[in-house]
């Protein structure tokens, strides 16, 4: 009971309190199961060694456990030890056993040993197809996928879902739509709540409230106990908040009639995303009365202050988790830290908040430092960090970019074209803007110097008109913080008129005159870019706001900017 419940404690202390000779291999799994969902996987994996070497015999449900701990954590080493074990112990014909190691293999990315045992099988069942079908839609694309899903000899819920919920998350919702009603009319399945949980999370990550809101009202007409359900509401309104529909996301809070501390997180997080500081510490107090906050919240609130300027309460509330609240500061706790005290300019602070860490700090929190090195122009800072962050993530090429733009900015052209050679030889390329919207129930994806779109006369059309306008009030490029990649800093004509013209063609920027010319006046517009939004583009968006009588809503990396009426609900704080 201890076990399910997830009382890792309370199962452990009876587990120690049987005499060894009468502990059988349902107290080890039961216990093994149970660190491996609750606990730290790493004991799980520990226990069975140590039952192996006891002597207790290990049934299929010993292995299944062995398995989905290994697929949690990505541990495939320990993962193939124990499909080896499973068939030496004579398990192998086992269909759940097998179905269990397949995961395993899926999980960790081994396609070639998945659809090996997949073959391997003779007698394969529902749970089978569609174990393969995640790893096939996962690894090998929606194509092949698609493919496998057709010669399905049957198919479940699950089944439908892995497929509708790629579509959506890769955003083509037109097919995601002609899945959901070829499953509901064609079939006898329907989508439970889990299903429609798992559409939301997609829709959250793809921003595709379209089909956001189709869950939301299939939930509400149909039989099932969706809009009741703690789980469903909370993907709900987490999928609201961060598809710009914040207002929508707090009647669904308001209207829950139970919250857990997930549901508070959510929303809390979604309030943060869009630089509502103050609305947050007032839930936050709101939160604390009621029930429990952990980590998670912590990571929310002292975000929302990051992204408001709220240092002080930051900071109180920041060194009163381990002596008011019990709770041991996260390394997402430090990096929420590291970036209010950064982008307020303490930054001498935020590097001492990072030596006190009891832990190394991972790419986010040094991320978080050089961010706002390259704001302050702190270069001598921005060097030593940067040094540390190239030696730990070689391969991520955000870092990289960044200090060469520093040096570039700084006039030191010559170093800053050399770090660039030295990238380019070493094959490592800065990742591209994408800006996203949905528009008619279709997803419309713009580069930077966009020439593929099937529009893209009349949407360059349109951005000559609109960069003439924004001029008129008041627009200047900011060529100074684009940079070209043949060079420096040079002030040649030809240079400033090709970097002017490159942040003229930014995707945002080309995602605004699509929506422009496909929607009706007055209409707000949702933009999703995978890159956080340059200065150049943010003053361009709050000008256009303000001519175009638009909101346009912007959610980028790390936040949403609302422009309207000429400002940002960012308040220049970003």
């Amino acid at each position: 009971m201890y076990a399910a419940c997830g009382d890792v404690g309370s199962a452990r202390k009876l587990f120690d309190e049987i005499p060894v000779p009468d502990k059988d291999t349902v107290d080890w799994t039961a216990l093994m199961d149970c660190h491996g969902r609750f606990g730290s996987p790493m004991d799980a994996l520990n226990l069975f060694v140590i039952m192996r070497r006891e002597g207790v015999s290990v049934d299929e449900i010993t292995v299944v456990s062995l398995f989905g701990t290994c697929a949690r954590v990505g541990n495939s080493v320990f993962g193939i030890q124990g499909h080896t074990c499973m068939i030496k112990l004579g398990l192998d014909f086992c269909i759940k056993a097998r179905n269990a190691a397949m995961d395993m293999y899926v999980k960790c990315g081994l396609m070639i040993d998945a659809k090996r045992l997949f073959d391997e099988t003779t007698v394969r069942n529902i749970v089978s197809w569609t174990v393969l079908l995640w790893g096939v839609v996962k690894w090998e694309g929606l194509v092949k996928g698609k493919k496998l899903f057709d010669e399905m000899p049957e198919r479940n819920e699950i089944a439908w879902t892995i497929m509708i919920s790629r579509y959506v998350e890769n955003g083509f919702s037109m097919e995601a739509f002609r899945l959901l009603r070829e499953m509901i009319l064609g079939s006898e399945l329907q989508l439970n709540s889990t299903s429609l949980c798992s559409l939301l999370s997609a829709c959250t990550q793809s921003g595709d409230v379209v089909m956001g809101k189709w869950v939301h009202s299939h939930a509400l007409r149909a039989t099932i106990d969706a809009t009741t359900n703690i789980k469903f509401e909370t993907a709900l309104l987490d999928m609201y908040a961060k598809c710009g529909r914040l207002n929508s996301a707090l009647q669904v809070f308001k209207s829950m009639p139970a919250k857990n501390v997930v549901t508070w997180n959510a929303m809390l997080g979604g309030l943060a995303m869009h630089g509502k500081g103050a609305m947050v510490l007032d839930m936050f107090k709101e939160m604390v009365e009621e029930i429990k906050p952990n980590d998670v919240t912590f990571t929310a609130v002292l975000s929302a202050c990051s992204h408001s300027g709220l240092v002080d309460e930051g900071r109180k509330l920041f060194y009163s988790l381990e002596n008011v609240y019990n709770i041991k500061p996260s390394m997402e706790n430090y990096a929420c830290m590291v970036d209010l005290l950064g982008r307020a300019g303490h930054l001498e602070e935020a590097e001492a908040v990072i030596k006190r860490m009891p832990m190394k700090p991972n790419e986010v929190v040094l991320g978080s430092l050089l961010g706002a090195c390259k704001v302050h122009r702190m270069q001598e800072m921005s060097e030593r960090v940067v040094r540390d962050l190239v030696r730990l993530y070689p391969h991520n090429t955000e870092h990289h970019v960044l200090l060469s733009n520093m040096y570039a900015l700084s006039g030191k052209s010559e170093k800053a074209d050399s770090f660039r050679k030295d990238l380019r030889d070493r094959g490592i390329r800065k990742i591209p803007g994408i800006s996203t919207m949905y528009i008619n129930g279709q997803v419309h994806q713009f580069s930077a110097g966009e020439k593929s779109h099937p529009q893209i006369k009349e949407i360059y059309s349109m951005l000559d008109e609109m960069i003439r306008k924004l001029k008129s009030a008041g627009y200047l490029p900011d060529i100074a913080s684009q940079i070209l990649s043949g060079g420096g800093g040079g002030v040649d004509s030809n240079e400033e008129e090709e970097k002017e013209q490159a942040l003229l063609c930014h995707s945002e920027k080309l995602a605004v005159c699509f929506g422009l010319i496909s929607t009706k006046a007055g209409t707000p517009l949702y933009i999703f870019k995978n890159l956080r939004i340059c200065q150049d583009c943010h003053s361009a968006m709050k000008i256009a706001s303000k001519i175009y009588e638009r909101e346009i809503v912007i959610r980028d990396r790390n936040r949403f900017h609302s422009f309207k009426d000429g400002s940002c609900s960012c308040s220049e704080y970003w």
